[in-house]
């Protein structure tokens, strides 16, 4: 159960609702920001910030979906964990994000996406190794601007999962992805819900 209320989109201000489109999105799809409307400014600006990685892309969407989901399970975040994106549908199978669901690297995955999985690995759970030979490894693959985006990606993932996993935010999700807070939750707990 969510532990801060809903605010409702009637009381959220225009400039919200509409970046939002909290007229024609699915609760799912509005997620955590149904509580951070509490803060309006502040919830605009992480819906900012996520937004601008979104169109600003350069990276292939399969990487950032396979990215921000190993990023979910590190977080434990459940309706990170639940959502599939349609901008990256088709490009890779359940199966592939069971194994990245159980920290394993699928050896069938191109190295970029294997070094970006790494990179989200660090990022979650230790940082500081982030190191200069690292940083020498992604240069081999990407250049200077991807390594920065694939960096925000990390931020991002990182944070906001984290904030909607202490938040608890489980009620329209499957019932596999409902699981109560602490228990651990895998990619195979229940079907994925596909969101735009």
């Amino acid at each position: 159960m969510s532990r801060l209320s809903f605010v409702p989109t009637k009381e959220w201000p225009a400039d919200l609702r509409a970046f939002a489109q909290a007229d024609t999105a699915t609760d799912v799809e509005l997620g955590i920001t149904r509580m951070l409307a509490h803060a309006p400014a502040a919830a605009m600006g992480s819906l900012q910030f996520g937004a601008a990685l979104t169109t600003n892309r350069t990276l292939p969407e399969r990487l950032i979906e396979l990215l921000r989901l190993r990023i979910a399970f590190h977080n434990q975040c459940r309706s990170c964990m639940a959502i599939r994106y349609s901008s990256a549908e088709g490009t890779f199978d359940e199966e592939t994000v069971c194994e990245l669901g159980d920290m394993s690297v699928p050896e069938t995955l191109p190295d970029a996406e294997k070094l970006a999985i790494a990179l989200g690995d660090r990022f979650a759970t230790d940082h500081l190794s982030i190191d200069g030979q690292f940083f020498t490894e992604l240069k081999a693959l990407f250049t200077d601007a991807e390594i920065v985006e694939l960096l925000l990606h990390c931020a991002l993932y990182v944070g906001m999962g984290r904030l909607a996993a202490v938040l608890d935010m489980t009620e329209e999700l499957p019932a596999g992805f409902a699981k109560p807070f602490g228990d651990r939750v895998t990619p195979s707990a229940d079907e994925p819900v596909r969101v735009r």
